[in-house]
């Protein structure tokens, strides 16, 4: 086991969101912004970003490591582009006050269709429909959840149709 692998999470925490140098066996090196480490293998995960917005991610494996450098600190705009990297398009694509007006605009359309819904959560984002299906931002069918397969399945086809409907 290397000095790396010994360090508590605590100590890899650190490292997150900070422009890093790896040293790695055999005189390799790797550069770039620290997304994660895995506390079980103490792997790397990497993230550099190329041209056109693409990034590409590389995992340095905790038993290769030798030596972390901290190169520079991630600022909140770098942390917030950190943290998109793996977030579902959909989730990107809306603001917060557009994500609640969508969530107002299909609570009233369900509730004009005389489907029982109310808001769950401490914040209110996530509606429930009969008590038995949630509905999770962004609000579309693939983040409807419910242990009933009926329901689930037509709630689903109800909010896909009432999406095609509104573009």
């Amino acid at each position: 086991m290397n000095d790396w692998q010994r360090k508590s999470p605590l100590d890899w925490e650190t490292c997150v969101n900070k422009m890093v140098k790896v040293a790695a066996i055999e005189k390799h090196e790797y550069e770039g912004w620290v997304l994660t480490v895995d506390p079980v293998s103490a792997s790397i995960v990497l993230a550099t970003f190329l041209e056109n917005e693409k990034v590409s991610i590389s995992v340095v494996l905790g038993h290769a490591v030798q030596e972390v450098e901290i190169l520079k600190e991630g600022d909140d705009e770098m942390k917030q582009r950190l943290s998109c990297i793996f977030a579902p398009e959909e989730t990107k694509a809306y603001s917060p006050e557009e994500l609640e007006k969508r969530k107002n605009n299909l609570k009233t359309w369900l509730e004009t269709n005389h489907i029982p819904v109310t808001e769950q959560g401490e914040s209110g984002r996530t509606l429930c429909v009969a008590g038995v299906l949630t509905i999770d931002p962004p609000y579309g069918p693939e983040e409807c959840s419910s242990s009933n397969e009926i329901i689930l399945s037509r709630v689903q086809g109800l909010i896909q149709g009432y999406l095609e409907k509104q573009e």
